[in-house]
């Protein structure tokens, strides 16, 4: 049984990504930049009209100077003519400057007809001008490889000009549900002997969050010779195989013998957390092998903890950008673990983290309320056992 961060740290020495491939801008949100991004253009190309107004020289700006309209400026429409002293245009938002214009007084400060304009009040210090490149220039750093394409990403992308990307590829992913007692929701409620199916659905979830798209969703019994034939159909379709369920060393855990004939090479067994000490992860085939526990709130942790930062390091990204640890306040003590680093489900209020009173690793309901995991180290073990609550969004 290894430590937390060892385990952390051997996924980040072994796990490569999958490589690139492009994408259409519409279809980049989600996914993560095989390359750093570059601007093609300068935002805004020249200078441009930041209010509604008239566009003249610096030098003509003055309370009760009337100067010439020579010309409407609207944003896309070619440029009306250059100025000369006594002139303006009138300009829109976004509109390029004419030649010779450096500034933009407001219309509200104005009188004008269709040929003349009348400074008529005093127009403050602002120059109401965006000049060329304020935003980025040509050539510009905008992105870099690496980042995860949220929708502000998006717009930089647009802006820049940019119609296709490089993306790393998505991790494909099968999750196999193992157990004699599972069935399907919906069906449980005639077999009081039997529960409903909920972790591979809540893994999917989580797999989809972070990059992974869903190819098989198998269910099995504990029959060997059945595992080993998902085992099998998995391996064929996926990068990532997630097995939820026979993870420890019961009579009739299979999860880890049902890779035995795929030639099962584990990374690592056992973890030193709590819950869900007998997490492992391996590699068959090539494929990488997820071992979770079968309780609904060990396997959801555990899913967050390494499942979710090997389908970042598939797609280019580091263990810290899966894992963000923030400080947060807590409304009531978190009390220290003895023997194991622990994560404690939590909710946050206005006053801070709040502990959910139902911590059992089999429990689903405080499942709908968690959004943190909060760490405990036991006491003397590591930095993360002092008064900050250091906590992951879950």
């Amino acid at each position: 049984m290894i430590e937390f961060d060892e385990a952390l740290a051997l996924l980040a020495d072994n796990v490569r990504p999958l490589g690139s491939e492009q994408a259409e801008l519409a279809a980049a949100h989600g996914r993560v930049l095989a390359e750093d991004v570059h601007a093609v253009v300068s935002s805004p190309r020249r200078a441009v009209s930041a209010m509604d107004g008239f566009a003249l020289r610096d030098a003509d700006a003055r309370v009760g100077a009337s100067l010439r309209v020579i010309g409407k400026s609207f944003a896309g429409h070619p440029l009306p003519p250059a100025l000369s002293a006594g002139e303006c245009v009138r300009i829109f938002t976004g509109a390029a400057l004419p030649d010779g214009a450096d500034r933009v007084i407001m219309q509200e400060n104005c009188a004008a007809d269709e040929a003349t304009m009348t400074i008529m009040q005093a127009f403050g210090p602002g120059w109401h001008v965006r000049p060329a490149g304020i935003d980025f220039g040509a050539g510009d750093l905008l992105l870099k490889s690496g980042t995860l394409l949220d929708p502000g990403a998006i717009v930089a992308l647009a802006g820049a000009d940019r119609a296709v990307v490089e993306v790393s590829k998505c991790p494909r992913v099968a999750i196999i549900a193992t157990g004699d007692e599972l069935v399907p929701p919906g069906l449980a409620r005639d077999d009081a002997l039997k529960i409903p199916e909920s972790v591979s659905f809540g893994v999917a979830a989580l797999a989809g969050e972070y990059g992974g798209t869903i190819e098989a969703r198998l269910s099995g019994t504990d029959d060997p010779v059945t595992l080993r034939q998902l085992a099998d159909k998995a391996l064929a379709v996926a990068n990532v195989v997630v097995v939820t369920g026979g993870a420890s060393v019961g009579e009739r855990d299979f999860a880890k013998a049902m890779f035995a004939e795929q030639e099962l090479e584990l990374l690592f067994s056992k973890v030193a957390i709590k819950p869900g000490k007998p997490v492992w992860i391996g590699r068959s085939q090539g494929r990488w092998v997820v071992g979770l526990p079968g309780n609904p709130g060990s396997a959801m942790v555990t899913a967050r903890l390494f499942l979710a930062p090997l389908l970042g390091l598939l797609q280019g990204r580091s263990v810290e950008d899966v894992l963000e640890w923030v400080p947060l306040p807590a409304e009531q003590a978190f009390p220290i673990p003895e023997g194991r680093t622990t994560f404690v489900r939590s909710a946050l209020s206005k006053s801070g983290l709040v502990l959910l009173a139902n911590q059992d690793s089999s429990a689903q309901a405080p499942l709908g309320q968690a959004r943190w995991l909060v760490r405990r180290d036991p006491a003397g073990k590591a930095s993360h056992c002092d008064e900050r609550m250091v906590a992951l969004a879950f």
